[in-house]
Parts: C-alpha cells; structure tokens; sequence
C-alpha cells in the first residue's frame, strides 16, 4: 500500500484502529509537551491518575507564558512544575529559556516521531518532519500515564510547492496566502502534508512557520518531509544522529491536491479581527502604525530577528512606533547577541522583551486605545492584545521591521534590495536552563501554593436533562472569549476563581446566572454559531464552564481541541441537525432532553425539546465509541480510572 508521509507516521505508531478517514485511530505518543497556561492543570490531572512515572520517551515541561509575576500565583505555579516534573520524570525548561515550540523545535524534535502537547501550536515540530498535534491538557496527562492518543483518522491535503519565494517574502506569507485559499473554518479533520521541489528552498524554521500557523487553518496537524535540509538543521543544533529520510511513497493517494507556486506569493496581512482575513499589504499600505511586536511561537528565530536586525541597521523607528521584539528562546537570544544583531535593534530604538510568548497572549505590551498594532504572532482576536479596542494586524518580520521604520503599513518590496540572511551553519547549545529530574524521584515533595486546586469533579451523564439556554452566541466564538487569556491566566490552576471571568468580555453577567441556574439544579446549555471553540488548546475554555453547570453545546459548528476539550469534561458536544433551528432558540429558554443517556449510548440524535417555545430541535452527536465512553463515565479523568 502506497502511503503519504503523514499516514506513514501514523501507521508507524499504530495502535488500534483503521487509517481510513473517519475511523478510530489509537497511535502511540512518543513525546509530550505542556506550557505553564495549561501545564498545571495537566500535571494535577496526571496526579490525579495515580501513575507514578511518565512512561513517554520524553516529556518536556516549559515555563513561557506567565512569566509576568504580578503577584504570587505564577511564581508558585513554576514552583509546583519544576517540584512535579522532577518526581515524574519530566525535563523542565525554566523561566526564560524560551517558547515551547522554538525550543522543542531547536532541542527535542525528531523526524519520524509523534508529539502531543497542550498548546495549540504544538504542529510547529511539523516542520522537522513529526506528527505533532495540539490537544488540552488532560489528553496529554492520560498519553504521559497511559502512553497513547485516540483521534479521528484524517483526511491527508498535498499542498504542492514550486518554484521559490521571491525578495522580501517569507515563510509567513506562505501560511498566509494558505488562510486566504482555505480559511479558517471547514479543514477540520485534515492534515496538510507538504511536497514538491520548492520544500527544499525553505529551511526548517521556515517549514516550522508554516506548520505553526497550520492552526489557524483548524487542521489536526501539517508536515514536512524529512530531507537533507532537515539533516542540515539538525546538525547544527548537534543533533545529525537523530536525522531519519521521510517522505510519501510515490503513488500515494491524497483525499486533496492544491498546487503552490512559491514564486507567486506577495507579502500579505491578516487584517482584524481573524487570521483568516487575509490582504495584500500592497492594498494597505499607508495605514498609519502605532506598535510593532517582532516575536512569538511564530517568527522569532535567528534568521527572523537578523533579517530585521539588517533592516534596522544604522536607522531610527518612527517616533510614532512602539517597536517591541521577543527572542523566540535564549539560544536565540545568545546569537543574536553574538552575531551584533541585538546591539542593531537597540541602537535602533527597539525594546527587547524576554524569551517568552508576552504580547502574543496579551501577557504585557498591550497598545494604546483604537491602536494599530502589527505583529509577526499567530491570532488577532478581538481584545487578545490586551486593548479591546486595539486593531491588530498579522504580518511577516519584514513587513513588520519596514512599517516600524515607515510609521506606516509598507510593502517591504518598495525599500530596494532585500537583506540576505543565512540559517546558521552552527547553533550555540547550552542547555543548562533545561532541569532533567532524577533518576528517582520518588522522594521528590510537590510544592503547592495556595492558588493550586484540584480538577473539579464531574458526574456521569444523567439520564435526562433539564436546563435553560444560559447564553446565545454568534460566529467565530474563540476560547479567548471563553475563558480569558492575558493576566486572567494566573488563576488557571484555581477553576473556581477562573470561572468567575467565563464569558467577561461578551457578558459580564454569564458566570454569576449560570452559577444560580446550577445552584437550583438546572443544566446550563451554550447555544452558538459557527466555527465554535476557535484558538487555544486552552482546556479552561471546557473546565470552567464544566464547574458552572454546563452540560450541552449546540452550534453550527464547533472546532477539534474545543470539542475534545468539552468531551473531556463531560459536556455534550452537539451540532443542528438544521442549521436554521439555531435562530429558533433564545436566550433563556427552558430546555429538556428526556432521553439524553439513552440517546448517547445508542448514538443517535438528540431531541432537544424547548418548552418556552414548544418545539422541537434535533441535534447530531457524531462520537468515537471511546468518546461515547469519556461522555457517559462524565468526563476522561473517571474514564481513565475505570483503568481502560
């Protein structure tokens, strides 16, 4: 059977299941990774299971999103991760070091191999030639303890690359111009496998660029074939050995084919408030620019900061620019230094920022009120900057050096010839901020501050429902939206507190109603539009409102992580059967499901009767049988305990 590179992993790694698209897939987990936004929870869920080691290859805890220590709880966070991963058996990389995703990608990554990790942007390893998918945190708790993944089989797209990027495009505008073909909604339960002759013009931090924003598009994962650049890349970071050929056999069969011509794409923006609102920055050019943010999981390796460091050489930013740039990890930052490209951006006028995701999540740096803000990051979400009224724009680090230097939106390809920056032929390697746990950690104690909980407790499915439409939303509801990022985030490890804050940018008032609806026994139910759950891996966005009485979903749509994330929680995840029944329902509406474990047991639809209104709405529940199972024990951590 001839195979595409991506079910070649996958059959490689096989466990139960079929490779047949829409079938049940169990493949074994080679590497883990978690970050400190959800890596707390995921470690007190993996406590919670009893398991005394992990039994992965490799697991990597990584400290990079709070690092901002406004208070007390971030710092006793790190503590408990540093404490946990030395008696489980977990490599910790500490405060500063870098992104997740910039180091797993420089230290960790290996061709061939399978990575789950509880950040969304976990397919950046893609690049490297790995399946690497991002999942909440409670699925890579139970693939630490149990070793393995249950997914969908996915449907395989050929994104087919030609010819080679032209002067002042990047890899970003690549990624790009693939949000402007296949948006951000409807490629969910597909993997992007790229091939051609122009993969071996774009090197692996270009590759990982491309994989990373793969995210946005809602994939499962992307991936790249391992090749001699890959080689290349690996034997610069002292890595040669771990080096393996990959590529689809010839004749494979692919369920999608787009063709690509490298040469064609033009430097582009994502304008507010989607990555998949895709433009020319030609046809923008002019807007005036407030800030500049240089950085983030996306665009901050050696080659990204030196290009704009070439670019800033011997010039001043616009007085009417706040020019912000975050090193993508301290190996980075130690090249950078080196080479003379940080003394460029600071002679420039540049703020250097820590090795750490910061302005990406609204962690610090946030613009002023109506700003334009242009940043080289992944998401534009409303309010993500930190600034509800801000107005971001996703672009290339050349897009974004030449508007820092322009106080306006240029189009790099106006400023002459392009600076040629190489991939370094040698990276500097020093992992002394990575803590490997010893050998036996047995003795270890946990250190738990006061803001650390426990995973709240869910109940099986009950055999009825009765509830009330707590909140109706529209399209494109993100997990942003849901459960907040920014300095919300240090309350992640405290689900009470947490979800105080569900819902606060859309209603205040969500968290105090649906806490008295449940207070009185009711189900509180979400009705929503299209494309539901979008961004984050962010399980929070599924925990709180777990803790609130939440027991169904119904939208138009709803996106991969979230909806593993609900079931992982014990929320029903269901869809209109018509969409057209989602403009029948009201907020406030009382609601009931007379045979609602009945009707997940036998998998058949729901009906969801709402008596305000005296209708009736089908709902379709489409599950795995071990996702049917997860449902009626009430969530994966009393799944998980039944031992199976």
């Amino acid at each position: 059977m001839k195979l595409t590179l991506a079910r070649k992993i996958l059959n490689s790694h096989l466990v139960s299941g079929s490779l047949t698209p829409g079938e049940e897939l169990t493949i074994r987990v080679d590497q883990t990774l978690t970050q400190d936004a959800t890596g707390t929870m995921a470690y007190l869920q993996f406590e919670a299971m009893g398991s005394p080691r992990v039994v992965t290859e490799l697991s990597v805890s990584y400290v990079d999103h709070n690092t901002l220590q406004d208070g007390f709880e971030n710092a006793d966070d790190h503590a408990y991760l540093q404490s946990v991963a030395a008696k489980y058996g977990i490599r910790f990389s500490r405060a500063g070091n870098g992104i997740c995703h910039q180091v797993h990608l420089e230290r960790f990554a290996r061709p061939g191999r399978t990575l789950l990790g509880s950040d969304s942007h976990t397919p950046t390893a893609g690049g490297l030639g790995m399946i690497a998918i991002g999942v909440g945190g409670l699925d890579v708790a139970v693939a630490m303890a149990k070793g393995t993944f249950t997914l969908t089989a996915p449907r395989i797209i050929r994104v087919v690359l030609t010819g080679k990027l032209g002067p002042w495009v990047s890899a970003k505008d690549v990624i790009l111009e693939m949000l402007r073909h296949l948006s951000t909604k409807g490629n969910v339960g597909n993997i992007v496998e790229y091939s051609g002759p122009g993969v071996k013009t774009l090197s692996v931090p270009e590759r990982a660029t491309i994989t990373n924003m793969g995210a946005e598009l809602g994939v499962t994962t992307s991936v790249f074939p391992s090749d001699r650049v890959t080689k290349k890349f690996l034997a610069a970071e002292g890595r040669e050995d771990q080096w393996v050929e990959l590529k689809a056999d010839a004749g494979a069969k692919y369920d999608r084919t787009i063709q690509l011509d490298l040469a064609a794409v033009e430097p582009l923006v994502a304008t507010p408030h989607s990555p998949g609102n895709v433009s020319r920055v030609a046809d923008l050019a002019g807007t005036p620019v407030d800030q500049v943010c240089i950085g983030s999981c996306t665009n901050s390796s050696y080659a990204d900061l030196m290009t704009v460091a070439a670019m800033l050489d011997g010039k001043t930013v616009s007085p009417g620019v706040s020019l912000v740039v975050a090193p993508g990890s301290r190996q980075v930052l130690q090249m950078i230094a080196e080479s003379g490209g940080l003394q460029k951006l600071i002679a420039a006028g540049a703020r250097i920022m820590e090795c750490t995701c910061g302005f990406c999540i609204g962690n610090g740096q946030a613009p002023r009120t109506n700003a334009t803000s242009l940043r080289t990051s992944n998401r534009n979400f409303e309010g993500r900057s930190g600034t509800a009224s801000a107005k971001a724009y996703l672009v290339s680090p050349q897009t974004a050096a030449a508007a820092a230097l322009s106080g306006v939106i240029t189009d790099p390809r106006t400023l002459g010839a392009a600076p040629v920056v190489r991939s370094a032929r040698k990276y500097v390697i020093d992992d002394r901020m990575i803590v490997a746990p010893p050998a036996d950690g047995s003795k270890v104690e946990v250190l738990r501050g006061p803001n650390i909980g426990e995973p709240p407790k869910a109940r099986a499915l009950d055999a009825s429902l009765a509830g009330v439409v707590a909140i109706k939303l529209g399209d494109k509801i993100t997990t942003d939206h849901i459960s907040p990022a920014g300095s919300r985030l240090k309350y992640r490890s405290n689900i009470p507190k947490y979800a105080e804050f569900v819902f606060e940018g859309v209603d205040k008032t969500f968290s105090s109603r649906a806490a008295a609806y449940r207070d009185k026994g009711l189900a509180n139910v979400i009705v929503a539009g299209l494309s539901y759950g979008q961004g984050s891996s962010r399980e929070h966005a599924a925990i709180c409102p777990m803790f609130l009485g939440v027991r169904l979903l119904a939208a138009k749509s709803i996106e991969r992580i979230h909806r593993s994330n609900l079931i992982n929680f014990g929320i029903v995840p269901a869809v209109f059967a018509n969409e057209t029944d989602y403009d029948k329902l009201a907020a406030g509406d009382e609601l009931e499901i007379a045979d609602f474990r009945g009707a997940i047991e036998r998998g058949t639809s729901l009906v969801l009767r709402d008596k305000t209104r005296g209708i009736d709405v089908p709902l379709k529940v489409d599950l795995l049988d071990k996702e049917r199972a997860i449902l009626l024990a009430g969530g994966m951590l009393n799944f998980a305990r039944t031992g199976r």
